[in-house]
């Protein structure tokens, strides 16, 4: 991945034992809207977390929109703002997923998110029908993939790696523009498959390729053997390719430039490690599964021996209320955190750390969106930080803490400046471009 320039071979690492590390805990999907079936309340507001609440309650509390009131983003847009990087720093979620899955990475490429899908041809376009069943499709999925790998179009070659059910990150080589819109409009019940579009003039060649090469796979998917057995077994076609999350490496300051600390960034997802990486953060893989609650004890487990490894950041990410969200149903929603809050009773190292915990976004229960701009609950905890008048875990409660409401860019600061690590506002001890916490590396005059 490429960096900015690192500081030379006088530069040293400071370390000060006076400051404290930093945790931070998210919960995916956290934020809720109020639900009839919980009295008028959220998933969170109605829950029995008593743990949660003992954390607000010896904390400083509040609430975050990760970019702002009504803005409902993605996990990546959510994490990089909340991790103090700015939207003209993004280099699109598909570098993520490449860099995550082990692939090799540079500015001379572009990359999409290509994923196999079946179609329904109607008068207003193609409409997705479904996706590929990871188990049952994942041959025939990977056959018509590797089918469409290796394509050429006015000189920009198109070459897929396919990773599970269809879904693959395209590499663009030949000069192209990654500022091109997406095909897929996530809502397949509101919108057909989309056209390419340029956003800027000069992407113009990128996204006039990018459609010819979607009209070529599918003519490509309808005669192949794979889909002409599939339609005689009665098994949905897989007849188009979507390209979304367009992006380009590009070089950001790491973590310890821009706010001084190193760390492990503790994730199951690919995109989250590639995020990670990206910004210079060690990963640990942390599967998850069925079982939320052992999920989760297994990462604070890693943030312990983290913390004894001498990490200053470590960052835990956790799916299961964005997958409880997405059941849309508001009691699943609340019997999750009430699970999840039973795991946490004592094993929050609020005596060595200034810990956090919140989410990235809302993911609702109910109604059917995929993700909304409703605001997260944000809790402060660990040795220094003051007790507000806020006594429960919610969006209400928490929203009358000494933070008020907060957006992404503030986390950092925030924690840091509870973590006695803030940079001294006029003073400028380091190069590193946005830097918002003391510098760990400095150059000294010799």
């Amino acid at each position: 991945m490429l960096r900015t320039p690192a500081t030379s071979r006088s530069a040293r690492s400071v370390s000060f034992h006076w400051i404290h590390p930093i945790v931070v805990l998210l919960f995916d999907g956290l934020g809720d809207r109020a639900h009839d079936v919980l009295k008028g309340r959220t998933g969170n507001e109605a829950a029995r977390t008593p743990n949660l609440d003992r954390l607000a309650g010896a904390g400083s509390c509040g609430v975050m929109y990760a970019v702002g009131p009504g803005r409902a983003p993605s996990s990546e847009v959510a994490h990089w703002s909340m991790l103090g990087y700015r939207p003209d720093e993004f280099p699109g979620r598909a570098v993520f997923e490449a860099l995550g899955r082990g692939q090799q990475l540079s500015d001379e490429y572009v990359f999409a998110y290509a994923a196999l899908r079946p179609a329904q041809r109607r008068d207003d376009g193609w409409w997705l029908t479904g996706r590929p069943d990871p188990a049952r499709d994942a041959v025939d999925a990977q056959a018509l993939v590797e089918a469409c790998n290796g394509l050429e179009v006015d000189k920009l070659l198109f070459s897929l790696a396919h990773e599970w059910r269809g879904e693959s990150v395209l590499r663009i080589s030949g000069g192209a523009d990654e500022r091109v819109s997406d095909s897929d409009a996530f809502f397949r019940d509101r919108h057909p498959v989309l056209r390419p579009l340029p956003l800027v003039p000069e992407a113009a060649r990128t996204a006039r390729a990018a459609e010819e090469w979607m009209r070529w796979t599918m003519e490509i998917l309808a005669e192949h053997e794979v889909n002409k057995r599939r339609a005689d077994e009665g098994l949905p076609v897989l007849n188009v390719i979507t390209l979304k999350w367009w992006g380009r490496p590009k070089a950001v300051p790491t973590f310890l430039e821009r706010h001084g600390l190193h760390g492990t960034f503790v994730c199951d997802s690919a995109f989250l490690r590639g995020l990670a990486q990206t910004v210079g953060l060690e990963t640990s893989v942390a599967p998850e599964s069925d079982n939320a609650e052992a999920d989760l004890a297994r990462r604070l487990d890693l943030i312990g021996e983290r913390l004894d490894a001498g990490d200053t950041f470590v960052f835990v990410h956790q799916k299961a209320t964005d997958a409880a969200g997405h059941t849309k149903d508001p009691l699943v929603k609340r019997a999750v955190i009430e699970s999840l809050d039973v795991v946490l009773r004592g094993r929050l190292p609020v005596d060595r750390a200034i810990v956090c915990v919140t989410g990235d976004h809302a993911t609702p229960a109910s109604p059917d969106v995929i993700h909304s701009g409703d605001p997260v609950p944000f809790v402060v905890a660990g040795p220094g930080v003051r007790a507000d008048n806020v006594r429960r875990f919610g969006e209400l409660d928490c929203a009358a803490g000494i933070f008020g409401q907060l957006r992404g860019p503030d986390m950092m600061p925030v924690l840091l400046n509870a973590a006695d690590r803030p940079l001294f506002l006029g003073s400028r001890p380091t190069p590193f471009d946005g830097a918002d916490g003391y510098p760990a590396v400095l150059e000294p005059l010799k």
